[in-house]
């Protein structure tokens, strides 16, 4: 079945996207990445041995992918035809759903309105309160050092 699915992908893929990337993924299934259209299909055996679990996702900033938006279960007896009119379904359902938010971005809402407020820095200065620890610490060394000269050493 696992070679089977490859070879269906490959297929499949020639018929939905003109630039695409096929892949078997860790768990087993075989992914279809369409970068120029940041769109993802997978496909998985199903509980049947003649039907194929179909999933269609969006790929995220950086490459990552956002969980299935949408899956179905095809039979593969039904066709080549069947299993890419399904596909463009779930992908047309995919691009209808509001976009993902960015995992990175996620957070404590408090912590996200932290940075929001907190302008960023656009390079790095010494401080005020660094320059008077350095001052301070000089001027501990200059006593001892002052200390040392007058007692002779």
């Amino acid at each position: 079945m696992r070679a089977r699915l490859r070879e269906t992908a490959e297929e499949l893929a020639g018929l939905l996207w003109r630039e695409y990337i096929v892949y078997r993924d860790r768990s087993g299934e075989v992914v279809i990445r369409g970068e120029h259209v940041q769109r993802w299909i997978s496909l998985a055996p199903a509980a049947g041995s003649d039907e194929v679990l179909v999933r269609a996702g969006r790929i995220l900033e950086g490459g990552t992918t956002a969980p299935a938006r949408s899956e179905a279960v095809v039979p593969l007896s039904a066709g080549m035809g069947e299993l890419a009119a399904a596909c463009r379904r779930l992908l047309a359902e995919t691009a209808a759903a509001p976009a993902p938010r960015d995992p990175r971005a996620a957070g404590s809402g408090r912590a996200a309105k932290a940075a929001k407020a907190r302008p960023a820095r656009k390079s790095r200065h010494t401080g005020l309160g660094s320059w008077a620890v350095i001052v301070s610490v000089l001027g501990v060394v200059a006593v001892c050092v002052y200390q040392l000269v007058l007692n002779g050493g």
